[in-house]
């Protein structure tokens, strides 16, 4: 059957469908999985991938969107795996966290299962989910002085966790002898494997009541229409090349900026993405696999064509250029556990070449790091515990309105876990919780504002490690909008507050009952020229407090005052 026979309401239906099962995918494993960064923060992803390619098919749309891409590099990595071992069977489940082989880093463990029908694969399903703790040198994974990824994680090449729907019990001891919270880590492989079962249950159903064939062709028709969807959105841009550069504060070993390069070029209905120019492999961990630069590319586009689908057809018209040797291309051993530090520069430098060509289609930097904070050490009665979460920051302004305040960073659809679950599973008091005034790029569109946390520790001791960015290079406003405040952390110790060397990164911080650490996060670039905000606007800024007064006569002047009255 091919895709012309397919008629556009039953391809329709059929695309809703089998986004529904990815969907319920998702919930199936936040409702299950124990530790709140997958359970409360949604860091987790479902979906159908190609039996030949690993392309992805369907992507839920409650995973994060950088998993599109990475994942069909998983897949394509347990194709290869089943291949070399010629035995692939109905009900076999692999399971692997080895980031240069699926990208992203060692947290993020990955299931995939192949799906038969009629004694013939028809697709592959998969989950990914961020393990609270996978072993390493620091409890949560987020290592800021790794040289090398044995010191981030624990490895796992892809390896047969059931075989024949039988679990390999010996597969599941190494990996629950392998992390500091094996309750936690056990929670979250059975929400996996749940979902997976789920999975199969959802596609057994669809084909029962379509049939293979139909289904398959569908599949097929999807990926050529995000094809011609993406080479239709870039036909309307004009031809050139346009370029933009933007910086990493250091890779917490050496204090050296790392400068992230693009040149974005248009050519009809294709796209070059070029990163020559961007630094080389580092020593620390803000390298990342090329699995994952494809794929953080992937997520740029998507945020700029908002319509495109999930689906790997979109990808076919764009080239993606990286150097060998280049910090964006690393290969194994090298530490890549701040990977989300990289892409989202990625994202920035992109947008920012992309606001040369098409204005009107970007936002400003987002507030650019996840501000990988964790805090761990033992209660009284001697149970580990272990407290990672990430942190929110601004959104950038747009040509439509001023940037989101307080958001989650732009890789994904993650939620920031509440303060309420952080304090009730762990033995900490937030102290503040609240926006962060004058952190916002100034702009006709400003950008959103930052954040201000304050930690208190409650238990008698504990190690807190950041792991950080935009210390030192503000996230930047576009088409004249300015940049947005930079990052700032601080901890206590002895009564006095003290910051980083490396201004964003750090490990070994000892903390003792009612010390603090505190983080004021970056808010969102600019969009447009200052001078053109409405002073009614500016005025509202200040009432609200999102802006002080003389931080708003500084950079807007002193007319707004008059609007104010």
């Amino acid at each position: 059957m091919t895709e012309q026979t397919i008629d556009p309401i039953t391809l329709a239906v059929l695309a809703g469908r089998m986004e529904q099962i990815a969907d319920e995918m998702d919930a199936t494993l936040f409702r299950a999985a124990f530790n709140p960064i997958i359970a409360e923060a949604h860091d987790a992803s479902h979906g159908l991938y190609d039996a030949v390619t690993g392309d992805t098919l369907v992507q839920g749309k409650s995973g994060l969107p950088i998993f599109v891409g990475v994942m069909s590099f998983a897949v394509k990595a347990v194709i290869e795996k089943a291949a070399a071992d010629g035995d692939l069977a109905d009900g076999d489940i692999y399971i692997f966290n080895d980031a240069h082989l699926g990208g992203t880093h060692l947290s993020d463990m990955r299931l995939v299962r192949p799906y038969f029908r009629d004694g013939q694969l028809f697709c592959y399903l998969a989950s990914v989910g961020h393990w609270h703790d996978v072993g390493g040198a620091v409890p949560g994974n987020y290592n800021p002085a790794a040289t090398e990824a044995f010191q981030e994680a624990f490895i796992l090449p892809p390896v047969r966790i059931a075989r024949g729907s039988v679990l390999q019990q010996d597969i599941i001891d190494i990996l629950m002898r392998n992390t500091r919270l094996p309750q936690s880590a056990m929670g979250d492989l059975n929400g996996q494997l749940g979902a997976l079962d789920l999975g199969v249950k959802r596609l057994d159903e669809l084909l029962d009541e379509y049939g293979a064939k139909t289904v398959s062709a569908a599949l097929t028709a999807l990926g050529h229409r995000a094809e011609a969807l993406m080479r239709s959105e870039l036909s309307a841009l004009p031809d050139g090349r346009w370029e933009a550069v933007d910086y990493l504060d250091n890779d917490g070993i050496t204090d050296t900026a790392l400068p992230i390069k693009v040149a974005l070029e248009v050519k009809g209905d294709r796209m070059v993405l070029d990163f020559t120019g961007t630094a080389p492999v580092t020593a620390g961990p803000v390298n990342i696999a090329l699995p994952t630069s494809v794929a953080c590319c992937y997520v740029a586009i998507k945020h700029i064509f908002p319509d495109l689908p999930a689906n790997a057809g979109v990808m076919r018209p764009i080239e993606v250029k990286v150097p060998d040797g280049s910090l964006l291309s690393a290969g194994f051993p090298a530490p890549v556990g701040g990977y989300t530090e990289t892409i989202l520069r990625m994202i920035d430098v992109i947008f920012a070449a992309a606001s040369k060509a098409a204005p009107e289609k970007v936002v400003a930097n987002a507030y650019g790091t996840i501000n990988a904070l964790s805090i761990a050490g033992k209660r009284a009665n001697g149970q580990r515990w272990v407290m990672f979460s990430f942190y929110g920051g601004g959104h950038g302004g747009s040509r439509e309105s001023d940037g989101l305040n307080h958001g989650n960073a732009p890789i994904s659809t993650a939620t920031i876990p509440p303060m309420e679950i952080l304090e009730a599973a762990y033995p900490v008091m937030f102290r503040q919780w609240a926006l962060r005034p004058d952190s916002a790029g100034a702009g006709t569109h400003r950008g959103g504002l930052g954040a201000i946390y304050e930690i208190e520790l409650l238990e008698q001791e504990a190690e807190a490690f950041l792991f950080g960015e935009r210390g030192r290079f503000a996230p930047q406003g576009v088409c004249g909008g300015e940049g947005a405040a930079m990052n700032v952390f601080e901890y206590e110790e002895g009564g006095n507050w003290h910051r980083p060397a490396m201004t964003s990164k750090m490990r070994g911080i000892k903390l003792h009952k009612g010390e603090r650490v505190r983080l004021m996060t970056p808010g969102g670039g600019g969009y447009g020229p200052a001078a053109d905000r409405d002073p009614a606007a500016i005025a509202r800024d200040v009432a609200q407090g999102y802006v002080t007064g003389p931080a708003a006569d500084i950079t807007y002047g002193t007319d707004w005052q008059e609007a104010g009255q």
